[in-house]
């Protein structure tokens, strides 16, 4: 065979009138060249959701939306309540598509906002509790429990104290707290060694029992 270019093995080609030939693929064949995959940033992602891009908004929701639920269920011990909050994270993105602007990466802007979201239900929860037996006009309102109340100002202060930690040092903490990876993979999900995993973990844990330091037993009435 001749006059035409060089066939390539494992396809199947014309070989004259009527005739077909298969060039098997030999084991030392190389494989075909996988065509390359363009990455998309997450600048050009919200570019196109600017754009009005449903696929854009998709991509995003697919990647991210799990993580979220899972920093807001960490935070207010209700998986239908943290969906909630995630979804209205991923809703609020959309509806200020056109004018949002994010400094950081999406990951993180995602992430802190669905942490605020979560720490403003906590307080709402926390009034709301408070305050329903005056809003019902009760004549005696029962007092509330100091355990309720000591239970409540420790989860809030949590959620502070997680909040307040830097930012490296939060998104260590909530790869291995919230989504229950191990060192290698939040190394890996990071782009950092395992031993900056671990003194970060180290840190987020010193910085952490040092806000929470007045609810830890052995302490004085944070009050």
């Amino acid at each position: 065979m001749s006059g035409g270019p060089p066939l390539r093995r494992g396809i199947v080609a014309e070989g004259g009138p009527g005739l077909t030939y298969y060039i098997p693929r030999l084991p030392t064949d190389p494989p075909d060249p996988a065509p390359a995959r363009h990455l998309v940033t997450d600048h050009e992602l919200l570019q196109q959701l600017r754009n009005d891009g449903h696929e854009a908004f998709d991509a995003i929701f697919r990647t991210h939306y799990a993580g979220l639920v899972g920093v807001a269920e960490s935070m207010v011990r209700e998986r239908a309540i943290a969906e909630e909050l995630a979804q209205e994270v991923m809703l609020e993105l959309w509806r200020r598509r056109h004018t949002l602007q994010v400094q950081e990466s999406l990951r993180a802007y995602l992430f802190r906002a669905t942490r605020n979201r979560a720490l403003n239900h906590i307080r709402h929860l926390r009034v709301e509790r408070l305050g329903e037996p005056y809003a019902r006009g009760e004549e005696s309102v029962p007092a509330v429990g100091p355990r309720q109340l000591v239970e409540a100002e420790i989860h809030e202060a949590l959620a502070d104290a997680v909040q307040a930690l830097p930012e490296r040092c939060r998104q260590v903490f909530e790869l291995s707290r919230v989504q229950g990876l191990r060192q290698q993979e939040i190394a890996a999900e990071m782009g950092i060694s395992v031993k900056t995993v671990e003194a970060q973990m180290g840190k987020a844990l010193r910085m952490l029992r040092e806000r929470l330091a007045p609810w830890l037993p052995g302490s004085s009435d944070p009050a």
